[in-house]
């Protein structure tokens, strides 16, 4: 019934039936064998690191987006960290992933695509390296003026290590080391970074002799060809790096990132060897230079000193002359001393004989004071006695005034003294209760009592005729 045409139904009816995993399988047969080998440009979308350490991520462009996977074996092999936005050329093949009815693409390799997408990276790397201060300039070190021994991290086989060599040994020879590396591709920067630590570990006097600067190398070329100096583990070596390093990388143009990390930038590896060493030569000339001049120098000062001192030579007095003076002025004053010794002398002894007329004899001062001590004693001793007997007379006034306020006083006349268990007087019927202990006190001596009755007032006796109500303690 198709268009009228018998034939046309039995072609339909005659096509196989396929299971929706036969259809999924030949596609992905006819797609792996079509595209078993791709390079695919685009921009990276959606990325995420399974746990597992596959990468899933989707390259899009203008007009399609393609999935995409890298195996956990093939990531560690990048040589890069994907991230979203960043524009990269994916190698690897096309298959399909029946589960989903997509089509994607395995990655095995994978790189920048583009000056532009390095650059941006360049940038990003450096202004985050820049912000951990490993491209400060307090971190930088001073070349020595005249190393003994120069390290050289470069490749062995190229022009630079020949062009270093050559002009060190035309300007000053030295001692170099060379740490063999790769300076392009695969390994070149794990290799850079390895040599610069190296150098670093050595000892000073060991046996492989310590550099006093080093020289990290490599001729020129494009921005990828340079991009092992622009590593993240490179730059980090050569910051931490002890010794004063020179970053030579690439021509005066060319830029990385160890540029900035090294403690001086060379345009080209020649400019490097330069800076490490001076001219001998020139050193030899301005050493003789400098010594002529000092010479000269020191000729000139000898005879302007010798023409001073001739100078002043001719102001100088007859030395002759002024020792005599002072010869004779030297004999008119040791005479003059001697006679002022004599006088002085007899002048003094003079004084001294007056002195001793006036003076009272000793014995007769000793007698007067002893008198007088004498004297002084006595009255001291009446005085005294005067004061203790008038101390004694107020004792005994104060023993007898203070014997007749006793309280034993008032015992003797018939009173009691009523005490609580612990001693203390009680002072109040208050205080006591039915069955309390007490104790009274009388003038000659002590007895316990037990109380029968408390808190009640005393009744007072009926006062007798020509009793006044007063009572008395007599």
């Amino acid at each position: 019934m198709s268009n009228g045409h018998p034939h046309d139904a039995d072609a339909v009816h005659n096509l196989p039936v396929l299971t929706v995993g036969e259809v999924s399988q030949a596609l992905k047969r006819r797609v792996e064998e079509a595209f078993a080998r791709v390079r695919v440009r685009g921009e990276i979308t959606g990325f995420k690191r399974a746990a597992s350490g596959h990468l899933y991520f989707s390259l899009k462009d203008a007009d399609a987006v393609l999935s995409g996977v890298c195996w956990r074996g093939s990531a560690g092999r990048l040589g890069l960290e994907p991230e979203d936005g960043m524009e990269v050329v994916a190698t690897g093949r096309l298959t399909t992933y029946p589960g989903r009815s997509q089509y994607q693409i395995v990655v095995d390799a994978m790189e920048l695509a583009g000056e532009g997408a390095l650059l941006k990276l360049l940038e990003e790397r450096r202004k985050a390296l820049a912000a951990e201060g490993l491209f400060d300039e307090a971190r930088k070190r001073p070349i020595p003026f005249l190393p003994e021994v120069i390290g050289v991290v470069t490749s062995p086989t190229g022009a630079v290590i020949r062009d270093i060599l050559h002009r060190l040994a035309d300007r000053f020879p030295r001692r170099v080391l060379v740490w063999p590396v790769l300076v392009q591709g695969d390994g070149a920067a794990e290799q850079v970074a390895a040599a610069v630590a190296g150098f670093d570990a050595l000892s000073a006097g060991g046996d492989v002799p310590r550099p006093d600067v080093l020289i990290v190398a490599r001729g020129g070329g494009s921005l990828e060809d340079l991009w092992a100096f622009n590593e993240e583990a490179v730059v980090r070596a050569v910051a931490a790096c002890t010794i004063p390093v020179i970053s030579a990388v690439g021509h005066e143009t060319d830029t990385t990132l160890i540029d900035f990390a090294a403690d001086r930038r060379a345009p080209t590896p020649t400019a490097a060897a330069e800076m490490a060493v001076p001219v001998r030569t020139e050193l030899l000339a301005q050493v003789l230079d400098d010594g002529g001049r000092l010479v000269a120098a020191a000729g000139r000062l000898l005879a302007e000193r010798a023409t001073r001192l001739e100078a002043l030579s001719y102001r100088l007095p007859d030395l002759a002359r002024m020792v005599d003076e002072r010869s004779q002025r030297l004999d008119d004053w040791s005479e003059r001393l001697a006679n002022g010794l004599r006088v002085g002398l007899e002048g003094r002894g003079a004084r001294l004989a007056g002195l001793a007329a006036k003076l009272v004899d000793p014995r007769q001062r000793i007698d007067h004071a002893a008198s007088r001590l004498a004297g002084e004693a006595r009255a001291l001793a009446a005085a005294a006695g005067a004061l203790l007997r008038d101390r004694a007379a107020r004792l005994q006034h104060a023993a007898a005034l203070l014997d007749s306020m006793s309280y034993q006083r008032v015992l003797e006349r018939g009173f009691a003294l009523v005490q609580d268990t612990t001693g203390h007087p009680v002072t109040s019927a208050k205080a006591l209760s039915p069955g309390m202990a007490i104790g009274l006190r009388f003038h000659d001596g002590e007895a316990g009592a037990t109380v029968t009755g408390a808190g009640r007032k005393p009744r007072r006796a009926k006062p007798t005729a020509g009793d006044d109500g007063q009572g008395s303690l007599l």
